[in-house]
């Protein structure tokens, strides 16, 4: 049997409210599960995996000698005491199931990143706002991960939400068939769209695949969906890109599309905190962006494509 759109489901790990940064006026983004890529300066790494996972966070735990309820709840056994006596998931064998051990947890220390969740149960959610959107121009932007990758439900996300009168944006990388980039742009209002690096070794290097795919989707949107605004965004991560050399080769890229605009966002280690709740490692260590370098890289791009650019605070 066929479900509607509204029936579909899909893996999503955050409904973040009154977002300004993601599309144009209020938005409420909607964190799709899974990426396709591995990005080093990954400032989401709860979602890069399609499955949901189990996150610990010491912080809130009361201690296992003062609590505990959490690893006989464990069905699967893969919850111990460490010697912090704080809780540590074997994740060999934690499916990340969530039941019960994350809703026993009185303090809140454990979470699962990822539900299962219907088109109609996360649009029920975005209406709450609709007074919001109407006034600012605002609605749903799809993220992630890589929202696109689970392409049947963000389709389906998108297509109700036109129904339902919602404005559409999605942030993607761009990694994804290009068939679900067709399928997807008509039910769009506005696209964020990452251009990490134009050398594929590179680009290969440091996110696990190379960018050819990624250039011929962008390429697809801008030259058959040409009234489809675009935003074309670049993470500037030292070591990677923070080169005068790779930000002009992204503008010269961009030059010839007159209505795609460009914007660069610095690194930042916001996302470290969740590094240590998933028990992994920090990819980028303790590296940062220098502010004087940022400004000479804001100017390459300036140069090469004027007003186009904008200038993120």
């Amino acid at each position: 049997m066929c479900l509607d759109d509204s029936q579909q489901q899909g893996m999503v790990f955050n409904i973040q409210k009154y977002s300004v940064h993601d599309g144009p006026g209020i938005r409420t983004i909607v964190f799709l599960k899974g990426c396709s890529l591995s990005c080093e300066w990954c400032s989401n790494p709860e979602s890069q995996k399609s499955y949901p996972e189990l996150a610990c966070n010491h912080g809130r735990c009361i201690d296992v000698s003062k609590c505990g309820h959490c690893i006989p709840a464990c069905p699967h056994g893969s919850i111990t005491c460490g010697d912090d006596d704080k809780p540590v998931v074997d994740r060999s064998h934690c499916t990340g199931c969530g039941m019960p051990c994350a809703e026993i947890c009185p303090a809140q220390g454990l979470l699962v990143y990822g539900k299962k969740r219907t088109v109609d149960d996360v649009l029920r959610v975005v209406e709450q706002d609709m007074a919001f959107y109407a006034r600012s121009g605002g609605g749903l932007t799809l993220s992630g991960g890589e929202p696109l990758l689970q392409g049947t439900f963000a389709v389906a996300l998108l297509r109700e939400a036109r129904v339902r009168r919602i404005k559409t944006a999605v942030e993607t990388c761009g990694m994804v068939p290009a068939e679900t980039v067709r399928e997807a742009a008509p039910y769009l209002n506005y696209v964020l769209y990452d251009i990490k690096h134009m050398d594929s070794a590179v680009h290969e290097a440091h996110t696990g695949l190379p960018n050819a795919r990624i250039l011929e989707n962008f390429r697809i949107l801008a030259e058959e969906f040409p009234d489809l605004p675009i935003l074309a965004r670049t993470p500037v991560i030292p070591g990677f890109n923070d080169t005068e050399e790779a930000i002009a080769a992204i503008a010269e890229f961009l030059k010839p599309y007159a209505h795609v605009k460009y914007e660069m966002l610095a690194y930042h280690r916001l996302g470290t905190q969740k590094y240590h709740f998933l028990a992994r490692d920090v990819p980028m260590g303790e590296v940062s962006l220098d502010k004087a370098l940022m400004g000479r890289l804001q100017k390459t791009a300036l140069d090469i494509l004027g007003e186009r650019v904008q200038i993120s605070n």
